[in-house]
């Protein structure tokens, strides 16, 4: 990753990154990049047309690909930023992270009770098709017939 600086003064020098540095940092487009600052949850600073990002701009997305990754929306993660942004502390922050968390747990855990269920089926089915096909060739075999 190809780091910038803008400012000249050495106490004021932030790390800074180009939209090409965060897409190959993340592994994700520029289009993404461009589109979560549609959603208002990247805000980089201009230079003219180029898009300049900062730290927080780099945490912001690091956050926002995680959510994702653990299903959040969109507009959970911006909740979270919202909160975060406007508190003193991080706990209203970490409390509406962990009920969200809590959702998407319950939530797997349904989508996980479906598959042992639809797995489950499936495993009768099949042994059900194989004794049906095995009983063919057994059939099949006595007659001198042999099964296609």
């Amino acid at each position: 990753m190809s780091l910038r600086n803008m400012s000249t003064a050495p106490q004021a020098r932030e790390q800074t990154y180009s939209i090409s540095d965060l897409a190959r940092e993340f592994d994700v487009t520029p289009r993404t990049i461009r589109f979560y600052e549609d959603q208002r949850l990247l805000a980089p600073q201009r230079s003219g047309s180029r898009r300049i990002y900062g730290k927080r701009d780099y945490v912001r997305l690091k956050l926002i690909l995680r959510g994702k990754r653990l299903g959040l929306s969109l507009s959970e993660v911006a909740a979270m930023f919202d909160i975060y942004d406007t508190a003193r502390d991080e706990k209203p922050q970490l409390a509406q992270f962990l009920a969200a968390l809590a959702e998407r747990r319950e939530q797997l855990e349904r989508q996980r009770a479906d598959i042992d269920e639809m797995l489950g089926e499936i495993s009768v089915f099949e042994a059900q098709s194989r004794k049906i096909l095995a009983a063919g060739r057994k059939a099949g075999a006595k007659t001198g017939k042999t099964a296609a």
